[in-house]
Parts: C-alpha cells; sequence; structure tokens
C-alpha cells in the first residue's frame, strides 16, 4: 500500500460526489494512509455542519434505507480516523459561503496547502 497521503479534491456540489469523496476518504483512512480532503466551490458545501444545501441531499435518506452509510456517518468516520479537511478559501467565498457554518475541524486554506499537504502523494478529484 502507498505511503504517501492520498489528496482528494472535491470539487462538486453534489451529494452522490461528496458522499463518494468520504467514502473514500474513511476508507483509505481506515487502511491506516493519511488523507487530505479539499474541497473547493460548491463542494465547500460538504465540509459545512449543515450539508442539507447539497445538490440532491435527499439522496441521503434512499441510501441509508437500502443499509449503504449516510453522509453524516461517512463524515463522522473520516473526522475520527483523522482525515484532514480542508475548505478552499476562494471557493467559499466565491460560493458565499460562510465559514462559520464549516465542521469544527475544517481548516481554511488555499490550494497550495493542499498540495503541500499531499506532496508526492495521490490526488483524485470527485
Amino acid at each position: 500500500m502507498p505511503s504517501e497521503p492520498l489528496g482528494i479534491l472535491l470539487i462538486s456540489g453534489t451529494h452522490e460526489r461528496a458522499h463518494y469523496a468520504f467514502v473514500m476518504a474513511s476508507g483509505a483512512a481506515a487502511l491506516g494512509r493519511a488523507v487530505v480532503l479539499f474541497a473547493a466551490n460548491n463542494g465547500c458545501k460538504a465540509l459545512l455542519r449543515d450539508w442539507s444545501g447539497l445538490d440532491d441531499a435527499r439522496r441521503d435518506a434512499g441510501i441509508q434505507a437500502k443499509g449503504v452509510a449516510g453522509l453524516e456517518e461517512l463524515r463522522e468516520a473520516a473526522l475520527e480516523l483523522n482525515v484532514r479537511t480542508i475548505a478552499c478559501e476562494a471557493g467559499l467565498r466565491a460560493e458565499g459561503i460562510d465559514p462559520s457554518g464549516l465542521l469544527p475541524q475544517t481548516e481554511v486554506a488555499g490550494v497550495a496547502t493542499f498540495l503541500s499537504a499531499v506532496g508526492t502523494g495521490q490526488i483524485v478529484t470527485l
């Protein structure tokens, strides 16, 4: 297994992509890999305490009814597994998102911070 960090770039504000970003983040972290999830633009909504503003947020209830972990459960798991979450400062401003609504663990920083944290590791974009 690669020892380099996994960087997850979430640029979409859809529930489907946000959900899978946290599936990947928690899965990689559970395997002992360092993970940095960087949300930009509408992807920042996934890092809000109230993520109901994601496109198709109602999808969450349907997947939970089918026995799949919901977004809240995945976010909690990722944070418990020390996934580093970063909201793009410019993305927050561009989308008019108030950073005070972010999860308390989430940093506000730029792409240089994300790239520095991932280093030579892999980056997956959703």
